[in-house]
């Protein structure tokens, strides 16, 4: 059985001290020993990373929301797979579908992302997803088809083992629009199914499939319970600790 898994995704939000408040307030309730089936993760912005990292007890994991594809060098602006290791990050969100829109991100440099990251002994969070146009042309399934074989390219069967793959539906991201859940773990079962397509079945019954698609404390326990999924990229909902922790306890539900 699939153990759940609520990365809180903060993007570019909060001051500092109001990391430090929502961290703690996470913390203080996770610590009472809720948890026995789900994995909680945050990832801040990359200023917060070191010091976020001593705030979290034990208690939830540090991820980071994207690295470079190079080791070191006159990359200004970037930030490598081996500093983020040297902040306790463990985890590291790569081909979010804002990189790939605003930063111009192609699958083929994502792929590079992902190497890189197993090669330093993190594990990525790759996100894959379509946007309205291509759900509403009805190329969803062959577009994410692409994106996993582009993205997952050279990447041998033991480090694959250690990817966790987030769909996000590009017109559920910050528009207040959800997938229903049919729609959601339909998506997903495809996804696995890929995978055995690509691997083979016992890593396409034991890898995560996250939902990030404006996943919030209503939905939630909805969408865990499908066959398929395994719990949630949360972004806006993650940034409010009462809505985050609802989110958290509905994964245990589920």
């Amino acid at each position: 059985m699939r153990k759940k898994i609520v990365a809180g995704n903060w993007k570019m939000n909060l001051s500092l001290n109001e990391a430090f408040n929502l961290i703690d307030a996470l913390v203080e309730n996770l610590q009472l020993g809720i948890l026995k089936n789900t994995k909680v993760i945050v990832a801040p912005s990359f200023a917060f990373l070191h010091p976020i990292s001593g705030r979290l007890r034990n208690t939830i994991a540090l991820a980071a929301q994207n690295c470079s594809e190079n080791n070191n060098g006159a990359y200004t602006g970037d930030v490598s797979a081996e500093m983020l290791k040297d902040c306790n990050v463990s985890y590291v969100i790569l081909g979010h579908s804002e990189r790939r829109k605003y930063h111009f991100e192609s699958d083929e440099q994502i792929n590079l992302k992902l190497k890189k990251a197993l090669s330093t002994n993190l594990i990525p969070i790759f996100c894959i997803g379509e946007t309205i146009e291509e759900r509403e042309s009805n190329k969803y399934f062959q577009v994410v088809k692409t994106q996993l074989i582009k993205g997952l390219a050279d990447i041998n069967l033991s480090n694959a083992s250690n990817i966790i793959i987030a769909y996000e539906p590009v017109w559920a991201i910050g528009t207040g629009k959800t997938a229903t859940p049919q729609q959601a773990q339909e998506m997903h079962a495809f996804i696995r199914n890929e995978i055995k397509n690509l691997y083979n079945d016992l890593l396409a019954n034991t890898i995560h499939i996250l939902y990030g698609g404006s996943c919030n404390a209503q939905n939630a326990l909805e969408l865990f319970k499908c066959e398929d999924i395994d719990g949630g990229l949360i972004g806006g909902a993650s940034l409010k600790a009462n809505d985050f922790i609802k989110i958290i306890e509905a994964a245990e539900k589920a």
